[in-house]
């Protein structure tokens, strides 16, 4: 909240003004780099896997680290006067929001993308777009902070100066490596679509990971957990399947036989997946969908747009629309229904039968 002024070095507020907001952006660094040494303590004396979203992360960690470095030097006054509205801003900002964001972005959607579809993404193809994202980002963006230090600025149409041509030809060059790594990326999901039969997930835990999203179903039925689990540890998911388990199964053996499970048969034979006898099911208590939200942020968005370019009308229409969507919905108490116990047993049991 007191950093934002470092965009404004060059206003002319002043040096008091200029200084306060310059000591602030330099110490926000600290959090920042707490942040940066938190994800990384994460894997400390992990087992680390090279798998797609563990690529992506450490790419994020890298480059979200070098364009914070690249900040606080811009949080410097007297620095910022020299390379404001300079490529090396324009590569900065690039440099957070896609080494900071989008890398993020694409190590949730990897990581997660098996539990939401049923099916894991091609990793061969995963990992040369990952390549191709980082090289090409790299060979793009560092040349623009260079060209920044000798005095190009952004949104030139044309430039002079040969000898800051290498450098925006190693900036195209580098854009096209992105290109690919975007290319790869969905030819990825195209081929990913089309061999979904031979990469199921069919545990449900492909990563074999530690919170509970991993126990259940991929991709899971619409109401989540058939019973709430019962969570008395840490990471009671991970702790199970780390020790042997005594597991029932019902109309495999006998009643009264139980199997001794290893950790790697608990993941993929977890007891919330079996049918058994002792599970006592109950109804769920589901919301109804509602389309309301997407009509609530509809008006939302026209009575700023008439806010912005002073259009009496929309606004009025905006804001009316507004009212009226938050008025029907807080009238509205048919907002949820029941699935009974009985149903959720049987959905249970059919996908076990599926399964």
């Amino acid at each position: 909240m007191l950093v934002w002024l470092h965009h404004f070095f060059t206003m002319g507020a002043g040096a008091d003004v200029n200084a306060f907001f310059g000591i602030m952006t330099g110490i926000i660094a600290i959090p920042t780099g707490a942040q940066i040494f938190n994800w990384l303590a994460t894997m400390f004396r992990g087992k680390i896997i090279f798998s797609q979203p563990m690529y992506w992360f450490l790419g994020f960690v890298a480059t979200f680290t070098f364009g914070g470095v690249a900040g606080v030097l811009l949080s410097i006054p007297s620095a910022d006067f020299q390379l404001h509205n300079s490529l090396f801003l324009v590569a900065h900002f690039h440099t957070m929001v896609i080494g900071g964001a989008l890398f993020g972005i694409f190590a949730g959607l990897t990581y997660w993308f098996p539990k939401v579809t049923g099916f894991k993404l091609n990793d061969r193809l995963g990992k040369w777009a990952f390549w191709s994202w980082l090289v090409g980002f790299f060979v793009s963006f560092v040349p623009l902070y260079i060209l920044g230090f000798m005095g190009a600025s952004r949104r030139l149409d044309h430039y002079i100066d040969p000898a800051w041509q290498p450098y925006f030809i190693t900036a195209g060059i580098g854009l096209i490596v992105i290109a690919c790594g975007a290319a790869l990326q969905i030819a990825q999901l195209v081929l990913s679509f089309k061999q979904r039969k031979q990469n199921l997930d069919t545990t449900g835990d492909p990563w074999n990971g530690r919170t509970l999203e991993w126990s259940t179903k991929s991709p899971p039925p619409f109401y989540n957990f058939a019973v709430i689990p019962k969570v008395e540890t840490r990471d009671a998911f991970w702790e199970a399947k780390q020790k042997p388990v005594i597991a029932r199964r019902p109309g495999l053996y006998p009643a009264d036989a139980a199997i001794s499970l290893s950790s790697t048969e608990n993941r993929l034979l977890r007891s919330d997946a079996l049918p058994r006898n002792d599970i006592v099911y109950e109804d769920i208590e589901l919301p109804k969908n509602t389309a309301m939200g997407i009509y609530l942020s509809g008006f939302v968005f026209l009575a700023g747009f008439g806010f912005v370019w002073h259009i009496i009308w929309l606004i009025v229409v905006g804001l009316v629309g507004t009212i009226a969507c938050v008025i029907m919905r807080s009238l509205d108490e048919d907002t949820e229904y029941v699935i009974p116990a009985a149903e959720v047993e049987k959905i249970e049991q059919q996908m076990v039968i599926d399964k």
